[in-house]
């Protein structure tokens, strides 16, 4: 596992929405404006809409409170691309991990028309407005649970076991749940294309399963991706 992450199996996950002033996105609106003209430009489906990001996660006794404020999806890219400049904002999101019976994690495979192209990670999203419940709570696990079944069409099995590891590291908090389905790699991807060839403009180019470290892939895999699945295999 890199030493950039660090991994903490959690207990409970308490996410709130909070009022934040981003004094960094502010400071520099036009050159978030330039650089979204430019990704705009290359990419013309990408959609400013709001974002949730964090400004504060905290863990205690595998207890995570993490603060979460909205933001436009163009000062996040920038923010992101820039090098993530702001040492007190991260990029928080949640994701489900689904195993196979024989092993393996599949992973998605970002289209062509997405923010992230090529790359290869675990389906999930960016959690914005629609993830907020009562009492400005963030429903982190009904976010990854609905970006799951958008993207693989799939359903978490009712009896899976409420697993949630908190992967840290390079200015993201990824709130992964591991997932055991019943069937084989092969089975679960094909379910999963079949989904895909229905959908209109699927987010995803396809989807690749990963048996063993050997199978990682540093040029298109995340780290918080590398990091999670080098531990699994250890």
């Amino acid at each position: 596992m890199s030493e950039a992450f660090t991994l903490t199996r959690l207990t409970r996950l308490d996410a709130r929405l909070v009022p934040y002033d981003w004094a960094w996105a502010r400071d520099n609106a036009a050159a978030i404006a330039a650089h979204w003209d430019v990704r705009k430009a290359a990419k013309p489906t990408l959609f400013d809409g709001r974002v949730l990001l964090a400004c504060a996660c905290a863990v205690t006794d595998g207890a995570c409170r993490i603060d979460l404020f909205e933001a436009a999806f163009s000062e996040f890219l920038a923010f992101r691309e820039g090098g993530s400049p702001d040492a007190a904002v991260t990029n928080a999101f949640a994701a489900v991990v689904p195993w196979s019976r024989d092993g393996a994690a599949v992973l998605g495979v970002m289209g062509r028309d997405s923010a992230n192209a090529g790359q290869i990670y675990f389906p999930c999203g960016t959690p914005d407005h629609s993830d907020v419940r009562e009492d400005d709570r963030v429903d982190l696990v009904g976010s990854a649970a609905r970006e799951f079944r958008e993207e693989t069409g799939l359903r978490i099995p009712s009896d899976a076991a409420p697993e949630w590891l908190l992967v840290s590291g390079e200015r993201q908090h990824a709130f992964l749940h591991p997932v055991h389905f019943p069937e084989e790699a092969a089975s679960l991807i094909a379910r999963m294309e079949k989904h895909r060839a229905a959908e209109a403009e699927p987010e995803l180019a396809g989807f690749v399963a990963v048996h063993s470290g050997a199978d990682l892939d540093a040029d298109r895999m995340p780290g918080f991706v590398r990091a999670y699945l080098t531990a699994s295999y250890r």
